[in-house]
């Protein structure tokens, strides 16, 4: 059986790797190739694009998948509405493995935004340092507001940096820690913080720092996404495959 796996995240490497040790399974983890130097994956690796939801479905196909997981950030929504799109085109059983959003808890003083561009205007008028944790694709909307001193937290380098006059550039992979992320942002006088609602465990540290140091965060709330069958854990997704795989061998697929 040929399982593909549409990852990015840590639960689709974690995924990748308990399929991979049951030794009946080929697993194929593909990588969208926004990170220029991602993790080893330690499964068979493919990186790019597919050329949409045709072009994922012609791959299904060629190369007989027989089962699909969307386990890709939950704001790839492009993605995830083509991985939708190609199994319904194809007819094999898919699975969206989305971790759970991030919860208000006490203390936490959350402004809620629809888009990037929504949190940028939310940051008001007058000038604030600003720690942005975003992709290195998603912050030149801050370009329209000049005013403001940012700390760029990404993965990846920002090239070109952002056409403003302060900004200061961290290049660094999580997970992070809450005591961590208070050093830094004590040490960048941070008023505020932008920060997307990825959820998981990995990221969450600036959201608790800012929670101890009574900072806003903009929470830049999830796209919509395919109605697709969903789980919320790795061991869910686990718990799912079994039963696919049980499903088609009775089938004798």
């Amino acid at each position: 059986m040929n399982i593909l796996i549409l990852g990015g995240t840590t639960e689709s490497r974690r995924l990748a790797s308990a399929l991979d040790a049951r030794g009946d399974v080929d697993v194929t983890l593909s990588l969208a190739g926004r990170t220029a130097s991602p993790r080893a994956q330690g499964v068979s690796t493919r990186i790019g694009g597919f050329g949409g939801a045709e072009g994922l479905a012609r791959f299904i196909a060629d190369q007989n998948i027989g089962i699909l997981i969307d386990a890709t950030h939950p704001f790839a929504n492009v993605i995830s509405a083509n991985a939708h799109r190609a199994a319904g085109e194809t007819g094999v059983p898919f699975l969206a493995l989305r971790r759970a959003p991030w919860q208000r808890a006490p203390g936490d003083r959350w402004v809620d935004a629809a888009t990037v561009s929504d949190a940028v205007k939310a940051l008001g008028p007058e000038p604030r340092h600003v720690f942005v944790a975003l992709g290195r694709k998603d912050i030149t909307p801050f370009e329209s507001a000049p005013q403001h001193t940012y700390l760029v937290r990404s993965v990846d380098p920002i090239d070109p940096p952002l056409a403003v006059p302060n900004a200061v550039y961290v290049t660094e992979r999580g997970p992070f820690t809450e005591a961590g992320d208070v050093a830094l942002l004590k040490q960048h006088g941070i008023e505020i913080l932008v920060s997307k609602n990825s959820g998981g465990d990995a990221s969450y540290g600036k959201i608790a720092a800012a929670r101890a140091l009574g900072l806003p965060v903009i929470m830049i709330r999830r796209p919509e996404l395919p109605g697709a069958p969903s789980v919320g854990t790795v061991d869910e997704a686990l718990a799912w495959c079994d039963h696919a795989l049980t499903v088609t061998a009775v089938r004798g697929v």
